[in-house]
């Protein structure tokens, strides 16, 4: 089981130093990747019918591929996984670009997990519709890994019209497409299309039927379910043997990946949540070593 953490959007501030600093510790520490979540717009809570979800216009939200671009020259090791970029409201063909880009600065680290999202606000925002946001993804994921693979690329779906166009660089590793979501419509999806999966269940013991469902869609389409990845969600508070015990029984449900967050807990400065990380890396080391 790989082991990540979850870059702590919310709480680290904007002096760039404090992000290469954790960085950096995640790298030391000898996890083997960082995940970042997505959002770009924050709703203003003032905003005709109100706002009552989690995250408004006043929470810090770093922008993933700009981030990864940063991550990518100050670590030599880490993988970088988006863990949801949320796709359906960006373009297609510019996502294909950024993250081509990341792949090559990266030299190959980069892991792509999608997802619709849940936020209408940032949809309208962008100028992309949230109703059709599943039906959008799974032709985006086609047109992606096309631009990815072919010089000269050909698409004339039903959202998508690209004739004889191509992105350059290509990037010169699969950038493997991971998926988000826990909808019944995700997980045949999932099973039929993706490289591997994010939920967000809080136990090991709920990701046995939906499992059981994307590998069976995966046998559907003819696909080694065995080859797709699961990747889970530890959060950790104030005591990291919580957290450990935890992540083991994620480690013996079966998953392939796991991520640490430190978000939640009032935590305010980089170095706080670089403690936290550090910690939960020796007591985990420490159990499964014991």
């Amino acid at each position: 089981m790989q082991l990540g953490v979850v870059f702590p959007h919310t709480e680290m501030g904007t002096d760039p130093g404090g992000v290469r600093t954790f960085a950096e510790a995640t790298e030391g520490a000898g996890y083997d990747y960082v995940l970042s979540f997505d959002h770009v717009l924050g709703a203003d809570p003032d905003r005709p019918g109100g706002w009552d979800r989690a995250y408004t216009h006043k929470t810090y939200w770093h922008e993933t591929m700009v981030l990864f671009g940063y991550l990518a020259a100050i670590t030599r090791r880490l993988e970088l996984a988006t863990g949801i970029l949320i796709l359906p409201q960006r373009q297609t063909a510019l996502v294909a670009k950024q993250a081509a880009e990341v792949q090559l600065l990266s030299g190959g680290r980069l892991r792509l997990g999608v997802g619709v999202g849940w936020n209408a606000v940032e949809y309208e925002g962008l100028g992309e519709d949230f109703n059709n946001r599943g039906r959008r993804m799974e032709e985006q994921i086609a047109v992606l890994r096309g631009l990815f693979s072919q010089p000269s690329y050909t698409s004339d779906g039903r959202y998508h019209h690209i004739l004889k166009a191509g992105i350059n660089p290509l990037p010169k590793r699969t950038i493997p497409i991971w998926m988000g979501g826990q909808s019944d419509n995700v997980l045949e999806r999932v099973g039929r299309l993706a490289d591997g999966w994010m939920p967000l269940y809080p136990s090991p013991g709920d990701i046995a039927a939906p499992l059981a469902k994307i590998r069976e869609a995966a046998r559907m389409a003819g696909r080694d379910p065995k080859q797709i990845g699961v990747d889970a969600r530890v959060n950790l508070g104030n005591d990291p043997r919580d957290a450990v015990a935890q992540a083991l029984r994620w480690r013996d449900a079966g998953v392939t990946h796991l991520g640490v967050s430190s978000m939640g807990f009032g935590r305010r400065l980089p170095e706080e949540h670089i403690d936290a990380i550090l910690r939960f890396k020796r007591a985990f080391d420490e159990a499964v070593h014991a």
